[in-house]
């Protein structure tokens, strides 16, 4: 390997970008690194490639999308200006705050209309719904778990689902906001079509005020239809949380095919940073992992971590472990806005 090339770490530090910003970008063939190495897996850039990572660090700071990123690294001049032209003419929208702004205070005043809004891109709203679905209940006897809790304040749009064995929570980081927090709850067979509908959009306006809750994009609209019933309160889990003692970082996708043919329940250990899956016949699998704390042990059914892991981003996955008999956090080590709770199942 060419003595020049950058750890990672490194070459985030000279560009400015994090590791896992790095990581995600690599996934996304905006910028690959210039090695990998085969056994490690761990990523080198070459110095050359600083000018383009700059340059990539500066068009999300302006908020361009990636699709339309990639337009400005490897398209023609013209076109790099036709993109960012527009960008400038849709980055417009935000003098529109002030404006906003006012109307809330006016909407507050006696005799006025309560509104609450939430701006979000299209693709990451549809990337949500698509993330938390398979954690919602499929039965019958509450029928709220069939449904999303989709949470509304001033810095954070949240999903949440949960079926008792799985939580699985994303936050979305909306652009605009105005109004007071708000909860919805949605069916998830509802949410699924909403998702369907914004992944086209470029950007999703969701309003709520006292007639309902409907969707806006593009000069469209959708209503969305809330359902009755008192979400689990998500918070007093995940704050009841105990301080992890173990985490494993394991390749994601080699993980889940071992999983996938397992029969019964699983059980996961690590020997000599390496993970080892043993399922209920004794068949055992092993590949390499990072490992941290104590050695581990312990089980789970398939059929409840492989949605988890299938609902990741980037090749890695992080499990954090404060028991064998506590919820386990499954992170996607390139996505921290994604959280999934797995409870683990008991062995002989």
């Amino acid at each position: 390997m060419d003595d020049e090339l950058l750890s990672i770490g490194s070459f985030a530090r000279r560009v400015g970008l994090t590791p896992s910003a790095l990581r995600f970008y690599d996934d996304c063939g905006v910028l690959p690194p210039a090695h990998v190495d085969a056994v490690t897996g761990y990523r080198y850039y070459s110095p050359d490639q600083e000018r383009r990572a700059v340059l990539l660090r500066r068009l999300r700071a302006a908020g361009v999308p990636l699709p339309e990123v990639g337009v400005v690294l490897d398209g023609t001049a013209e076109q790099a200006r036709a993109v960012l032209t527009a960008h400038a003419r849709r980055a417009q929208d935000v003098a529109a705050a002030a404006q906003s702004a006012i109307g809330e205070v006016l909407r507050s005043l006696p005799g006025g209309e309560r509104r609450t809004l939430a701006r979000v891109g299209g693709a990451e709203l549809s990337s949500a719904v698509r993330q938390v679905a398979p954690s919602v209940a499929s039965g019958v006897e509450f029928p709220v778990l069939r449904c999303v809790l989709v949470e509304l304040d001033d810095q954070e749009v949240r999903l949440v689902a949960t079926d008792r064995y799985r939580l699985a929570v994303r936050t979305l980081r909306p652009t605009f906001t105005e109004g007071a927090a708000a909860r919805l709850v949605v069916d998830v067979a509802e949410l699924t079509g909403i998702a369907s509908w914004a992944l086209p959009l470029a950007e999703v306006d969701i309003e709520v005020d006292e007639h309902g809750a409907r969707l806006h994009g593009e000069g469209r609209s959708r209503t969305l239809p809330t359902a009755g019933g008192t979400f689990p309160d998500y918070r007093l889990i995940l704050d009841g949380l105990p301080t992890p003692q173990i985490r494993l970082i394991t390749d994601r996708s080699t993980l889940r095919t071992a999983l996938q043919d397992a029969t019964g329940p699983v059980v996961l250990r690590t020997e000599d940073q390496r993970l080892v899956v043993t399922d209920r016949d004794g068949n055992s699998v092993s590949h390499p992992a990072v490992h941290t704390g104590p050695p581990l042990r312990i089980a789970f059914d398939p059929a409840v971590l492989v949605p988890a892991l299938e609902a990741g981003v980037g090749p890695d996955v992080l499990l954090e472990v404060s028991a064998p008999d506590r919820p386990v956090v499954v992170r996607s080590a390139d996505q921290g806005s994604f959280t999934t709770l797995v409870m683990p199942v008991r062995t002989r």
